[in-house]
């Protein structure tokens, strides 16, 4: 075995036979570092004062025997390995050690050759047993690291921001001066950018985003991950509200530069929500409670803004819940209804289609907006049978329709990100349409650009597999995500749907008037048909129509309406006047 000048390693030799211990050392002294001693006394002596690396004992030797010494060195030396030697016949004692913990043991009368070949195999052993130490030592280090701290952003974790909130709240319990403040950061819009540009680049932000806000806070305040796009902070002995908004605003500005993510800009906003001890609550749990329920105030006033805990949040926070647990029950109750709004060339006013739109009649709260129960059935993942519900009522409506001889208009139907992701899609949609007898060609399907974006590659595969059956594909709500116009040629895709945040500021913000050219434009280059949602006045319609847009959908033309009164829409046999609105 070789040896580098760093790291010989130290035997200890235990014979009470100068002859033996002479031998042993002279054949072993030119590899490793020998020390010879003559009893088992001695060798217990040594092994408590020095640190050895093998031991290589006499089994039998006078006083305290080897087997003797053996349990005794392990306490003293619990890295050290044993190799025994043996002199009698048999090899019962040698065998005993080794139940002892002995690694190996040699007979007598024995060949140098074999003393060094067990020498050799006894310390490889032990550097195999050291490492494995040290891995595990590692692994324990790592995961207890990881039980306080975050891996992706190097930020104490929740487990830690809660152990510090605890320890300050009874600090404040016994009397020490000054409130405490626990204040929930959410990135706006974090979920979008993630699905855009994609988990790395998202990750990349969000270690981003802690470097800055690191240098944020003050040295006695703690900054914690809480996962997905959630940051705590825990603001130590402050004075009041005023002095939380200084720290508040401190962290807000760092945030306002620019972000790089590979040579691509992005701009964010976050929304804050903050509540103060003793007078939001003393324990934990009201603390946090208080603080979440402060930052979902903020998130739905739009975010980029912050919110101090008041006592009417909690009373908000029950009415979601119970909003959560009514929607959970209402597909069962056959509380949904579809509505119906129309879609109309933009040259004739000639109806061209209709997209069907979810209604929820609560029985107790009367018809929910949809803008209160999507996003909750987004986050609960109830959006999945939801979506397909919708699906399944709107091509049978349709059939209907057409059955009774009334237009063979095509329906529009919205797919969310969560049913655009789910494995059986194309699967479930070609069992519908053969349930209901609806021709996919009579059939639109709605994506937002952010849901194909967030794996380009996967979503061309899937719409190309959806657009061969003979299905319509339009991106709904374009211009409103972060993917490059370039992406469009890639996707085997219909129809493009200008938002209507656009539309309704295309008259007075140059911007959104920009944004709206460059959209028709653009997508009539790619022999795209361009709807514009939103048109509400007759100015919008006349600017729309000047820029060539195909088709317009909006309360101008009709709110969106019940199935039995958009039957008798068709069965009048109406055209949408693009001058003048029609009557909903």
């Amino acid at each position: 075995m070789s040896q580098d000048n760093t790291s010989i390693a130290r035997i200890l030799i235990a014979d009470d036979e100068e002859g033996i211990r002479n031998l042993l050392r002279g054949a072993l002294c030119e590899s490793y570092d020998c020390t010879a001693v003559s009893s088992a006394e001695e060798a217990l002596a040594r092994l408590r004062a020095e640190k050895f690396d093998l031991v290589l004992s006499d089994i039998t030797m006078t006083g305290i025997s080897g087997l003797e010494m053996l349990p005794l060195a392990r306490e003293y030396a619990p890295d050290t390995v044993f190799v025994m030697i043996s002199g009698e016949q048999t090899i019962d004692s040698a065998i005993e050690a080794m139940r002892m913990g002995a690694f190996d043991y040699i007979t007598k009368p024995f060949a140098l050759q074999h003393v060094e070949a067990a020498v050799s195999r006894a310390l490889e052993h032990r550097a195999l047993l050291e490492t494995k130490r040290l891995y595990e030592k590692q692994l324990e280090e790592r995961v207890n690291y990881l039980s306080l701290y975050d891996a992706l952003t190097g930020l104490p974790n929740q487990n830690f921001f809660k152990s510090s909130c605890e320890r300050e709240l009874a600090a404040a319990r016994r009397g020490d001066k000054g409130k405490l403040a626990a204040l929930f950061l959410s990135v706006d819009r974090f979920k979008k950018i993630y699905e855009t540009l994609g988990h790395e680049a998202g990750d990349k932000l969000l270690c981003e985003i802690s470097r800055r806000l690191t240098q944020s806070v003050r040295e006695d305040d703690t900054l914690a991950y809480f996962g997905g796009d959630e940051f705590a902070l825990l603001l130590r002995r402050i004075g009041g509200a005023e002095e939380a908004i200084k720290l508040i605003q401190r962290a807000r500005e760092v945030l306002k530069p620019a972000f790089n993510l590979d040579g691509q800009e992005l701009f964010i906003t976050a929304s804050l929500g903050i509540s103060l001890s003793p007078d939001d609550g003393a324990d934990l749990q009201t603390v946090l409670k208080n603080a979440a329920a402060a930052l979902d105030r903020a998130k739905q006033q739009g975010g980029d803004q912050y919110q101090f805990y008041t006592a009417d949040m909690n009373a908000a926070a029950l009415k979601r819940l119970s909003l959560e647990n009514d929607l959970r029950r209402a597909l069962e109750r056959a509380e949904f209804v579809l509505h119906y709004q129309p879609q109309a060339s933009a040259e004739t006013g000639q109806l061209t289609g209709m997209e069907a739109l979810v209604r929820w009649q609560h029985p107790e709260r009367g018809l929910v907006s949809p803008a209160e129960f999507i996003p909750v059935a987004e986050e609960t993942g109830l959006i999945v049978p939801l979506g397909r519900w919708v699906l399944r009522e709107a091509c049978a409506q349709s059939r209907l329709w057409h059955d009774a001889g009334l237009a063979s208009l095509r329906v529009a139907v919205n797919l969310s990100a969560r049913q655009f992701e789910q494995p059986d899609l194309t699967e479930m949609i070609a069992r519908v349409l053969a349930e209901t007898g609806l021709q996919p060609g009579c059939l639109e399907l709605e994506l937002t650009e952010s849901s194909v974006m967030r794996n380009a590659d996967a979503s061309a595969r899937l719409l190309g597999e959806l657009k061969q059956s003979g299905i319509h594909i339009s991106i709904d709500d374009f211009g409103t995500g972060y993917s490059s116009l370039s992406y469009l040629n890639r996707f085997p895709i219909d129809k493009l749907k200008v938002d209507q945040s656009f539309v309704r500021g295309m008259l007075s913000n140059q911007s959104d008037a920009a944004i709206v050219r460059a959209v028709i434009t653009l997508a009539h280059s790619l022999k795209l048909k361009v709807v514009a949602e939103g048109v509400e006045t007759k100015e919008q319609l006349a600017f729309l129509h000047l820029l060539k847009c195909d088709e317009m959908q909006g309360y101008l033309f009709s709110r969106p309406l019940p199935a039995e009164a958009f039957e008798r829409l068709l069965m009048a046999g109406r055209c949408m006047d693009s001058r003048e609105a029609l009557p909903a």
